[in-house]
């Protein structure tokens, strides 16, 4: 028998305690089809507008936030005007690189010696976004490959 196509979605949201609702389940099944990626709302976005799903931007970074406290999705923020959303949400870190937008994962990074909180905090986590210039000694964009992660949804 073949499994229906917003299953592992519907799944997914309710063991996360959200209320599945017909465009949740659309942006939960571009979102979480196995493979990990890093997405922003726009190209999110742009992905369900391609797909006929109608949302609004600002639905589509709603939902993230939503997904995001409920443990589904990971916030990087790499400048103040620019957030990916990992679907990777254990810990570990990230190159971006500057010129092209991409982000990818950083395996095996052990951050050691952090200062002492201050009186009464506790750290919560440690994010380490390692800035990529990626041009060669021309000024060209070199492209890259490897463990690739910019948003192919």
């Amino acid at each position: 028998m073949r499994e229906r196509p917003y299953k592992h979605a519907l799944d997914l949201l309710q063991r996360a305690g959200l209320r599945p609702t017909k465009q949740r389940l659309a942006l939960a099944r571009f979102l979480f089809d196995g493979h990990d990626r890093h997405v922003t709302a726009e190209q999110l976005h742009a992905r369900a507008l391609e797909d006929r799903v109608s949302v609004s931007l600002a639905t589509v970074y709603n939902t993230l936030h939503q997904f995001t406290r409920a443990g589904l999705l990971r916030e990087v923020v790499v400048d103040a005007n620019r957030s990916y959303f990992d679907t990777n949400t254990s810990e570990h870190h990230h190159f971006f690189h500057e010129k092209t937008g991409e982000l990818q994962d950083i395996r095996d990074v052990v951050v050691a010696n952090l200062p002492q909180p201050p009186a009464g905090a506790r750290i919560a986590r440690v994010d380490v976004v390692v800035r990529l210039d990626d041009t060669d000694e021309s000024g060209d964009v070199v492209t890259h490959s490897g463990p690739a992660d910019r948003a192919d949804i």
